[in-house]
């Protein structure tokens, strides 16, 4: 059932709760003329740049209460808008969005700035958080959702912005009645806030590189507040994205007597500084003696718009990382030893395959590095050839769920619905493996060995992995995993990796002679994207140096041969649901992706099929 709607006196007293949240818990953020002085930060007052200039245009300003929100039910909460003098609706203008508002005196700030030529004509949306009112009768007690929308680590803000708020904005125009145009383009948006508004602000970027790329975070609230702490870790381990950071925090900013039980901002934030540093962004910084206070961010706000919006309008680009599994690591200077590849090539991006079809998660290459997947609209099979290009696939006839290459040329696939394993020759004649196997995912090794995940009823832990032997002998291997999918085995043949699709760990076993399991270990653990509960983990692939790719929610995760993502590859297609390497030297890695698209990117090192004869891997230490 919809809920009643608001009278305009409610509207307006949810505003002003709202606003109150937005006073009360990011009271830093207010002018430091409306602040108590008091040391460490009185020391910061604004300058020129923040005080209104005599011929100095002004831009216009004005508010609007948005309370039909579908991604944030029920909030309602004040919309403020600047436009400056020097917008003529002739061409879309750039966009800044102020988390908790237009903070750190934004619109005289840019007032002063698009006048000298200093940034471009930007058209700023001030956002207050959210509150949603209780059943009682006002006051009641309103649930402000500040923390939930602003230091969350999912997408669901910048879907927020992009979905509702922003054609709210166009749709109403500016105060002189011309049309407002908004860019889309990712590099003519930035973003800032102060403390949980900070975080929120990174986090627009960091989920959305594709709309925001410039980003002021003061006093971000990089804790344990919703899993902020964990951003400097997911930074060094993924590929970098196209953003530019400007970050400011004080030596004396803690709160120990509020919510400092989650975390040290100082401490924090140098962290988070480092771990840019590392993973190769263009990171500008200024550190001072303030507390969690906005007086030193507004009285460098100035100087760090310059900086965001300098060389526009060149393209925001990504740096590259110090990641060893990314970028590689030179050679001991002995020349003696072993040392990782990384994986990426310098300009090799993600390229989408073209073609008429909806991938579904199976996707495996054949002996010649041609890719196969199932189309999910019809469940036949689909091949990309060595031109490039695909194209149907003549061999496979019926829908599958999962799919293998053998080392006899045979297209091995499971047959979910059927409960069997079967087997498809390069001219489509199909054998029946073995029946009573219901099975998801599998590979096939050099001996003929087949290993198969069963991903169970669904309730609980029922799932199984099975092997299947030349003739359809079939053995249990083990049971009791929580929906097993992807599968791999090591390319010296010696370790079994399987996946649980719906929780974040994998499993190692020990390769027995003659192709048993032992020594289980619960050994990968996956990296689980804010708004899921899960990996999402699906089909798995091992290159040649013994790193583990696996298809996640969150992209590309990459292991080391001691269980620890190191690398993590976002994919444009978001969510990953299988991968393969192919190409004539398999070296290109193939994946399917949420939106049925199948994209490839070649990389440093090729991969290790499973049908492949077992290699000697290079000595690795414990550490």
């Amino acid at each position: 059932m919809n809920a009643p709607q608001a009278h305009p006196w409610r509207r307006v007293l949810l505003s002003l709760l709202a606003a109150a949240a937005a006073h009360a818990d990011a009271w830093a953020q207010q002018p430091a003329a409306n602040k108590p002085s008091a040391s460490p930060d009185a020391q910061y007052v604004p300058g020129p740049d923040s005080l209104p200039q005599p011929g100095v245009p002004k831009g216009k300003a004005f508010q609007f209460v948005f309370d039909h929100s579908r991604i944030f039910p029920g909030t309602t909460r004040t919309i403020t808008v600047y436009v400056p003098a020097q917008y003529r609706a002739d061409r879309p203008a750039c966009v800044y969005v102020g988390l908790d508002g237009l903070s750190f005196e934004a619109p005289v700030v840019f007032d002063n700035l698009i006048h000298r030529h200093e940034m471009p004509v930007t058209i700023a949306i001030g956002l207050a958080a959210g509150a949603v009112i209780s059943a009682d009768p006002p006051p009641g007690d309103p649930r402000f959702n500040r923390s939930l929308e602003f230091d969350g680590l999912s997408g669901d803000l910048a879907r927020f912005l992009l979905d509702e708020v922003f054609p709210e904005v166009e749709r109403r125009g500016t105060p002189d009645g011309l049309p407002l145009l908004l860019s889309a383009d990712p590099n003519d948006r930035a973003v800032g806030g102060a403390s949980t508004g900070g975080i929120g602000a990174f986090t627009l970027a960091w989920q959305r590189p594709d709309a925001f790329r410039r980003v002021f975070t003061a006093i971000g609230t990089f804790v344990g507040m919703r899993g902020g702490d964990h951003y400097a870790v997911l930074v060094r381990k993924t590929e970098p994205k196209p953003i530019r950071v400007f970050m400011q925090d004080g030596s004396n900013d803690n709160l120990t007597t509020f919510l400092g039980e989650v975390g040290d901002w100082w401490m924090s934030n140098q962290t988070m500084l480092r771990a840019l540093e590392f993973a190769g962004y263009p990171v500008e910084h200024v550190w001072g003696e303030g507390s969690h206070d906005g007086r030193h961010a507004t009285a460098i706000f100035p100087d760090a718009m310059r900086w965001l919006w300098k060389d526009w309008p060149k393209p925001v680009t990504a740096g590259t990382s110090r990641n060893v599994f990314l970028a590689g690591a030179p050679p001991p200077r002995n020349g003696a030893g072993w040392h990782s590849t990384g994986i990426l090539l310098p300009g090799e991006g993600w390229e989408a395959v073209p073609g008429d079809y909806q991938s579904g998660g199976s996707l495996a290459a054949d002996r010649q590095g041609g890719i196969v997947f199932r189309d999910a609209r019809g469940g036949r099979a689909w091949r990309v050839g060595a031109d490039g290009r695909p194209g149907p696939d003549k061999a496979i006839s019926d829908a599958f769920t999962g799919l293998a290459f053998g080392p006899d040329g045979r297209a091995y696939v499971t047959e979910g619905k059927a409960s069997r394993i079967s087997a498809y020759t390069p001219d489509g004649r199909k054998s029946v493996i073995a029946d009573g196997v219901p099975g998801r995912d599998l590979v096939v090794t050099s001996d003929g060995v087949i290993y198969v995940t069963e991903p169970g009823s669904g309730e609980g832990p029922s799932g199984k992995v099975w092997m299947v032997k030349a003739g359809g002998e079939k053995t249990l291997l083990d049971s009791g995993l929580i929906q097993p999918s992807g599968i791999a085995r090591s390319p010296n043949g010696l370790w079994l990796a399987v996946a649980e699709g719906t929780s974040h760990w994998g499993y190692s076993y020990r390769v027995l002679p003659g192709g048993g399991i032992e020594d289980k270990q619960r050994f990968y653990r996956f990296e689980v994207p804010d708004e899921a509960d899960d990996s999402g983990a699906g089909t798995w692939a091992m290159d040649l140096e013994g790193r583990l790719y696996a298809a996640t929610r969150m992209g590309i995760q990459v292991f080391d041969r001691n269980g620890r993502v190191r690398a993590i590859l976002p994919v444009p297609g978001g969510e990953v649901t299988g991968l393969a390497f192919g190409g004539e030297h398999f070296d290109t890695l193939y994946v399917s992706c949420a939106d049925h698209r199948i994209y490839r990117r070649k990389l440093g090192v090729p991969g290790a099929p499973a049908w492949a004869a077992p290699i000697e891997l290079p000595a690795m230490s414990a550490g």
